[in-house]
């Protein structure tokens, strides 16, 4: 009777060793995941840190290249313009088309050009854009002399950084457009001589709407039948690669553009961002 209380004594004793040691093998094993685990986040931010840096490094070489190499010739170009200007002016001969088209070129050319390196010369993704900034532009844009509403339908909310961004770029350029190519208020419409836009924000769940909307007579009114969807560069010149920047941003986000003439007259820039919904 002694042996066996002994053995069974014995065995209790070897269950509760193995039972020990698979506790400390375990606690060993999930430490040794964290660890992994942590090192890989670790490896991840780091490739992510190096990737961001190496980015940053090349929009700074693409600035100082287009800086070196574009800068002084289209400065150079706008002052020979001005001058052969200036002179014609002076003499009392007119002054050639061309000459003025070279001459308003040139400063368009230099003012996107400054924009540009602007942006490629911010050190983060973000660069003071966003619609936190569209108070800024409304004001700016209307003390252009540029006749500008805004409407924000939904609950304003804060949107993903590069949404916020897009939705931002968007309105920017829309504006920038009929200030450029919407020309006088079309004649169906109320109100003033100069082509007036509208801004329209809807916060809906899960979706961003942008649009902007111009009664302008830039662009020829839309055929019975015609689709909304086609490229603005179709029917006003200058407008293509503004529209495909947009598309491009839209695209990247997962969104939908619709641009094009209105029936009754002006220009419509819609666009739908999907954004995240909270859970």
């Amino acid at each position: 009777m002694r042996t066996d209380r002994g053995w069974r004594r014995f065995y209790a004793a070897g269950w509760l060793i193995s039972a020990g040691v698979m506790a400390v093998t375990f606690r060993m094993w999930q430490v040794h995941v964290r660890e992994v685990e942590q090192r890989a986040q670790d490896a991840e931010r780091t490739r992510d840190e190096v990737a961001r840096r190496r980015a940053v490094e090349e929009r700074l070489r693409i600035a100082r290249e287009l800086h070196d190499s574009l800068t002084h010739s289209i400065s150079v170009i706008q002052v020979q313009a001005g001058v052969a200007v200036h002179l014609a002016r002076k003499r009392g001969e007119e002054v050639p088309p061309a000459l003025l088209a070279i001459e308003e070129a040139g400063a368009d050319a230099a003012r996107e050009l400054r924009a540009t390196l602007g942006v490629l010369r911010a050190a983060e993704d973000g660069d003071g854009s966003g619609l936190a900034h569209l108070d800024s532009l409304i004001s700016r844009t209307r003390a252009a002399g540029q006749p500008v509403t805004v409407t924000v339908t939904g609950i304003a909310r804060p949107l993903p950084p590069d949404v916020d961004q897009a939705a931002y770029r968007i309105v920017q350029e829309a504006l920038t457009n009929v200030s450029r190519h919407a020309g006088r208020a079309h004649a169906n419409t109320a109100g003033g001589n100069t082509a007036r836009a509208s801004v329209r924000l809807a916060y809906e769940t899960g979706t961003l709407t942008v649009e902007v909307d111009d009664d302008g007579d830039g662009c020829r009114p839309i055929a019975h039948g015609e689709s909304l969807n086609g490229d603005h560069a179709n029917h006003a010149p200058g407008l293509g690669l503004g529209l495909i920047g947009m598309r491009e941003r839209v695209s990247a986000l997962g969104g939908r553009l619709h641009a094009g003439p209105q029936a009754d007259g002006g220009f419509r820039v819609r666009v739908e961002i999907p954004v995240p919904v909270p859970s």
